[in-house]
């Protein structure tokens, strides 16, 4: 069953790691495939009808077969584990995508998993079409000063003495974190995701080992197209680290998001930004999927970029066809660089390729 062309439904499955640890991911959606390491707070099932998470279920599902998984210790994977290594963490994610059946997929990472999908990618880059970082980084830091460390303890003793408590008092402190300009209804939503998601014991060994986990000398090894998106008010991971990936990763671009939230919300101007920025990125992937499995090259682009690209097949030059669509020239061009950015085209031949695309589409 679909709704707005997205399943109205999750298949929810297990994969076994190197270790033997059950690891549980969800699909839905239709198109590329689409795996997301969310990492540390997720629960595959309440994350389903999140207010905080659903439009990016909903709409990420319209555009990609999205494959997502509750890391080792969390979520609906299996709890009682240990070892919550890199090494460990990246195997979780092998697993998921041999369990998938997906030899080739383009890969999100949030957050805490950067250092996951850049090991990831580093020793695989034969399975990955693509890359895009949210939120995210290549290693947290040891703490140094003494003010680092005092923040430190102080966040663990936060999370040994409030996690379980009935009460959100101390759970909503990293509930500002992540979403400052939240709605109280959303905000209440994470404080329940931080109990439902991971005990406190698992919380406190997990970020043990995050705090040692460093992928940064792996970037200078990353050679695939990589987008890496940053709130410019993120309280969760600061700016400055998106910043530092694109900067290390080669060709990589990066969009500085308009907001304070470190999970971009439903009603904000950043939103409908981070969902054109993440669709474009993806658009070359939709294209290299058979024809029966995602909408024609047309669905990606405007009727007036149809426009364009049909009299462009026809012979006629930037200024015939801005005569032709009572447009000026400078627009007709602005039109045309849309429509190689959503096709994922570049160069001299951008222009025949794209219509060579549109030709090719399917008859209706």
């Amino acid at each position: 069953m679909t709704t707005g062309g997205v399943t109205s439904v999750q298949n929810i499955r297990f994969a076994r790691s190197a270790d033997g640890v059950g690891i549980a991911y969800a699909v839905h959606g239709s198109g590329p495939p689409l795996v997301i390491d969310k990492s540390w707070l997720s629960h595959l099932q309440f994350d389903w009808q999140s207010p905080v998470w659903r439009h990016y279920l909903v709409e990420l599902g319209r555009v990609a077969t999205v494959i997502r998984y509750d890391e080792r210790g969390y979520g609906m994977s299996d709890r009682d584990v240990s070892d919550h290594s890199l090494e460990a963490r990246v195997a979780d994610l092998e697993a998921v995508a041999d369990d998938a059946g997906i030899e080739r997929f383009a890969l999100l990472a949030m957050a805490q998993g950067g250092p996951v999908a850049i090991e990831y990618a580093a020793r695989h880059p034969e399975r990955l079409t693509r890359l895009v970082f949210y939120g995210s980084f290549a290693g947290d830091q040891l703490a140094t000063t003494p003010e680092d460390v005092e923040l430190y303890e102080t966040i663990g003793a936060m999370i040994r003495v409030g996690w379980s408590r009935p009460t959100s008092e101390f759970r909503r402190v990293f509930t500002k974190m992540m979403i400052p300009d939240g709605t109280e209804e959303q905000m209440r939503w994470i404080d329940d995701l931080q109990q439902v998601a991971v005990d406190v014991e698992t919380a406190m060994l997990a970020r043990s080992h995050r705090l040692v986990t460093d992928s940064s000398a792996r970037l200078s090894e990353l050679d695939l197209p990589t987008l890496v998106l940053h709130s410019r008010g993120d309280r969760a991971q600061p700016y400055q680290r998106g910043r530092d990936l694109a900067a290390r990763i080669s060709g990589a671009r990066l969009v500085a998001l308009e907001s304070n939230n470190h999970i971009v919300l439903a009603d904000e101007a950043a939103w409908p930004v981070f969902l054109q920025e993440v669709t474009q990125f993806l658009a070359p992937d939709r294209l290299s999927v058979a024809p029966t499995e995602v909408e024609d090259v047309a669905s990606l682009l405007s009727p007036r970029e149809r426009d364009i690209l049909r009299l462009a097949a026809q012979g006629h030059d930037n200024n015939a066809i801005a005569t032709e669509l009572v447009l000026s020239v400078r627009t007709v061009e602005r039109h045309f660089q849309n429509v190689y950015t959503k096709l994922g085209l570049q160069g001299r031949n951008a222009r025949t390729a794209a219509v060579a695309r549109l030709l090719a589409r399917p008859s209706p």
